[in-house]
């Protein structure tokens, strides 16, 4: 398949383009290395001696590659050869000369697979010399070089050298290369299409040796390389060496060595080049080529190099925050827990993993960094650090000792953090609520880290009607609780929305990206029901990549939630199930979604008209990860987007109004004198806003006067205490929390009422205990009596159920009979139901309470289960001998049915918006039934039978999704509904519609 070899050989560019060139060596003491070459051109032919004066003792480890060693001797003596090896010891028993005889073949080839073996990129041809690998005997420690090559006339060539001296000698060209520092490696290129360029700039001249071709390029890159070492000069001290060069290579490379930069003839071309790469390279010969890696320990020049170079470059144009968010798109796309390592492991980049981490989270260390100490202290510190490590291998502990030396702070948690555990942090801010304060608003939150904690100095910004405010918050523990004031009223927050920690992105944030179908750990290929032809080189290409292959009719929903999705061809039944009819652009489309089924994997629809689309443009999607969407119209890229995403992770702000001055006073009394109680029972309305306040200041006063205390909440069974367990606890996030404890199905009441109350549990971890029986087990005794129940059923009932209390009985016959169609009932079940639900109440409260003896507990429940102490209140007291008191929340109360009455004024609510439309499930499938008068829904076109597929592209599957992704709305908000809808001709077609709640 030579489209997928072009493929491939691009990849190469990629990998190396940006790399210092500088391999591995011992950090020993330098020793003086003599090599002569001849080269003939014709041959594909190199011959050389190498010779290395070694001191008694020494040993030397000598790698060879593909060299024939054709003699090699020790102080004169002749050594065995043992046939063809890689490498080679030499032991040195007493001081003598290490001379090798070698010669090897380099002709000109293409890898078919991409590497990073520099072997590849020796060649020795008509068309040049490029020699980059081990194209000499190499050994294990900084060597000072002297290089003389003997090349045909009318070449010129480069090696590392402040000084080129030229002579003749039998019609051939001689080059003596003179460089005085130690190098671990050299290069040699040559070639007699160049034409030399000199310019001087201040003391170092710079050159250009570019193919005639392209000549008319010189002019760009010695501006542009003159602007370069002025910056980096400025910033890093004086350039290190006499010379720089702008080499032109044969091959596909972007090397920078000392005193050059070797740059392929296809990439010169390239636009980009000389405003970006070549910055790059320039920087490196401070960073790699001037301070050596010591890659034992970890390659930390690729990242500072790209946040000084590639990231400094991009924030010149006020696009840092763009770039920044890019390399995290790149790092959350190609890197999972399969792949995932520490910096101190980062050697050079290998694939798209390796680089994301090399690169970018290093370079984002970097900035994270430069903000904690600031530009100055930064820059001096990395000034330091070349000042005191020239032509010496360097490690990550080196730098942290210059960051330290020129802070005077203690950085080493920092660099450990950073640079030897893998991972980035994953954090969100919750539970952000404000209240009024004298003037202007106080904002409440929580910064919740899901996974370890790191310490990290987090910017928050306050985003209201007129204007913002921002703050950086130093966090170490999984919940950070936070204060913000401002002066107006506090619409929403975002978390670091400049991008400026490195860290996971949240949902909105992270856009369907090409990049997240090349990095997807599991892949499943949907092959094209009349294309397959077509498809043949992506399916092959996906193949070699791990992907597994699967028919339209045999994908089951949990494969399809499991993986990441390619399908191919617009007829495509599994793309037109899911998005309707599929628009082609151009003659090869692809376009990236969200999966549906689950947020955290992507589905591509890749879409070509012919084979030769195919072989023309597939190739190249590679090289555009970062977008969604992408066209070509033979292989020419004619359209590219990217689905639009949120800066930051934001949440709004709920504003908790406040209650009456009168309510509030009077509620102080009530808390000193309840707080001594072990259990404080308050009798809510269930749909009124002020009550919940009441609730919740009462919580408040016993939190803080007289802890520990718990919440009882009637509102939840008790199967939902896992997931208020693990909320409380900050293990999930609300959205998981209210699926899991099945809020919508267990309780009618809008969730925002109690939101605040759970919100605050949460902030100061204080145990939420769920209360209540299960409702279909109430519902069954409610319509058929605690006879209907199987054994298994009476098991779960509590181990005692008095019925004892005739008041309460009466009273209950009179709350029976307010029930619309009371005369069908029996109410002796109603009874049977309502003991049951007080029971369990009272049974899980004294649980609780046995089980946490240091606990007290405020008991939020309706009126009628706490007034005059029926209902739940006697049976704990059954069960439990406690102090308790009842407070209820009403204007009119008997007397005597409660220690305590607060009256509040009513407190406005806006509740959460609806779609206004009823719906059923099936099979995974929400699906619009009817809808009531003066629709929203209706009057946007929706009909019955319509499939909702998603909210604001956030994919829904049951009703709980539709109302989770309504409470981050409020009236007024225009979402995007997007519905599937079965056409009477058969056809399927997803529909958008702009929606106002």
């Amino acid at each position: 398949m030579p489209e997928l070899r072009v493929h491939t050989f691009i990849f190469l560019i990629s990998l190396v383009l940006g790399a210092s060139g500088v391999l591995k060596a011992a950090n020993q003491e330098s020793v003086d290395y003599f090599l002569k070459v001849s080269i003939d051109v014709h041959s594909s032919t190199i011959k050389g001696v190498a010779s290395i004066r070694l001191k008694q003792g020494d040993t030397l480890l000598v790698e060879t590659g593909s060299l024939r060693v054709r003699d090699l001797r020790l102080g004169g003596k002749q050594l065995n050869l043992p046939g063809h090896k890689e490498r080679l010891s030499v032991a040195a028993s007493r001081p003598g000369l290490l001379r090798i005889e070698y010669e090897a073949v380099f002709k000109p080839r293409i890898p078919s697979t991409p590497t990073r073996d520099l072997e590849y990129t020796s060649v020795i041809g008509e068309q040049g010399v490029s020699l980059t690998g081990t194209w000499y005997p190499r050994i294990d420690r900084l060597c000072r070089y002297h290089l003389s090559a003997r090349l045909p006339q009318g070449f010129e060539a480069v090696s590392e050298a402040d000084v080129i001296r030229k002579s003749r000698e039998a019609g051939k060209t001689v080059f003596t290369f003179q460089f005085p520092y130690p190098l671990d490696q050299i290069t040699l290129v040559g070639s007699d299409r160049y034409k030399v360029t000199k310019e001087r700039h201040g003391r170092i001249d710079v050159f250009a040796y570019f193919f005639a071709a392209e000549s008319d390029l010189v002019p760009t890159y010695m501006e542009q390389t003159r602007r370069y070492l002025q910056l980096y000069e400025g910033m890093l001290g004086p350039y290190p060496y006499k010379r720089f060069s702008v080499v032109e290579n044969i091959l596909p490379t972007g090397f920078s060595m000392p005193t050059f930069t070797l740059l392929g003839q296809d990439v010169v071309r390239l636009p980009f080049i000389p405003a970006t790469s070549l910055g790059h390279e320039v920087l490196h010969q401070w960073f790699g080529n001037l301070v050596y890696v010591d890659y034992a320990k970890g390659n930390w020049a690729e990242g500072l190099t790209t946040y000084l170079a590639d990231h400094f470059f991009e924030e010149q144009k006020n696009a840092g925050a763009s770039y920044r968010k890019d390399l995290l798109i790149d790092y959350q796309s190609y890197v999972n827990k399969g792949n995932e390592f520490p910096l101190a492991e980062f050697r050079g980049r290998t694939d798209y993993a390796s680089k994301a981490i090399g690169y970018g989270k290093a370079a984002m260390l970097f900035h994270m960094l430069k903000r904690r100490l600031g530009n100055n202290v930064f820059l001096s510190s990395l000034r330091y650090f070349v000042a005191t490590h020239c032509h010496r291998q360097a490690s990550w502990d080196d730098l942290r000792n210059s960051f330290e030396k020129e802070s005077g702070k203690d950085l080493r948690e920092y660099f450990e953090e950073w640079v030897h555990e893998k991972g980035l942090p994953d954090l969100t801010p919750e539970d952000t609520e404000a209240g009024g304060r004298e003037g202007g608003w106080e904002t409440r939150g929580t910064l919740v880290q899901w996974e370890r904690p790191y310490s990290i100095d987090v910017p928050v910004t306050l985003i209201s009607s007129e204007g913002s405010s921002a703050k950086t918050l130093s966090v170490e523990k999984r919940r950070t609780g936070f204060v913000m004031s401002s002066a107006t009223f506090p619409d929403s927050l975002s978390m670091d929305p400049e991008y400026d920690l490195a860290r996971k992105l949240g949902r909105r944030e992270f856009p369907p990206v090409i990049a997240r179908l090349l990095g997807s750990d599991k892949t499943i290929i949907v092959p094209s029901p009349t294309g397959s032809a077509i498809y043949a080189d992506v399916v092959d290409a996906f193949l070699q990549r791990g992907a597994l292959l699967a028919g339209s009719s045999s994908l089951t929903d949990a494969a399809m939630t499991d993986a990441t999705l390619l399908l191919l061809g617009a007829d495509n039944p599994v793309a037109l199930g899911l998005f309707g009819p599929i628009k082609q652009e151009g003659g090869f489309s692809i376009s990236v979604k969200e999966n549906p089924l689950n947020p955290a994997r992507v589905i591509a629809v890749l879409c070509a008209d012919s084979k030769e689309e195919v072989t023309l443009a597939f190739n190249r999607i590679f090289h555009y990860g970062r977008y969604s969407r992408l066209a070509f119209q033979q292989g020419r890229n004619i359209a590219r987007s990217v689905e639009a995403t949120e800066s930051g992770i934001r949440r709004d702000v709920v504003v908790i109004p406040q209650l009456d001055h009168a309510t509030r006073e009077a509620l102080e009394q009530v808390i000193r004198h309840a707080a001594q109680k072990k259990i404080v029972y308050v009798g809510e309305a269930h749909d009124h806003f002020a009550d919940h306040l009441v609730e919740l200041e009462i919580i408040k006063g016993m939190h803080r006067s007289a802890p520990p205390v718990a919440i009882g909440m009637e509102m939840f069974p008790k199967s939902a205490q896992p997931a208020l367990d693990d909320y409380v606890a900050g293990r999930i996030d609300e959205r998981q929390f209210l699926k899991q404890s099945r809020y919508f199905t267990g309780w009618g009441f809008d969730y925002k009422l109690y939101r605040p109350i759970l919100n605050y549990a949460r902030a100061q971890g204080i145990p939420v205990v769920a209360l209540n029986a299960e409702k279909e087990l109430v519902r069954k005794i409610y319509r058929a009596g605690l006879n209907s129940l199987s054994p298994e059923e009476k098991s779960k009932l509590p181990a005692s159920l008095d019925f004892s209390d005739r008041s309460y009985e009466e009273k209950l016959k009179s709350v029976f009979k307010e029930h619309e169609g009371w005369e069908k009932e029996r109410f002796e079940f109603f009874y049977q139901a309502q003991v049951l639900w007080d029971e369990t109440m009272a049974e899980s409260i004294v649980a609780f309470l046995e089980a946490h003896p240091a606990y007290k507990m405020v008991v939020l429940a309706g009126s009628g289960h706490v007034a005059n102490g029926s209902g739940i209140p006697r049976r704990v007291a059954r069960r439990l001998a406690s102090p308790s008191a009842i407070v209820l929340i009403a204007s009119d109360v008997e007397k005597g049915a409660a220690d305590y009455v607060v009256s509040p004024k009513a407190v406005a609510f806006e509740p959460a918006p609806k779609l206004m439309v009823f719906l059923k499930e099936e099979s995974g499938k929400v699906i619009i039934q009817s809808f009531p008068a003066d629709s929203i829904s209706e009057k946007a076109g929706m009909k019955p039978g319509d499939v909702i597929l998603a909210i604001d592209r956030v994919p829904v599957r049951s009703t709980d999704d539709a109302k989770i992704e309504l409470l981050s709305h409020k009236k007024g908000d225009k979402v995007i509904i997007s519905v599937l809808r079965h056409e009477p001709s058969g056809e399927e077609r997803e529909i958008p519609f702009d929606l106002i709640l």
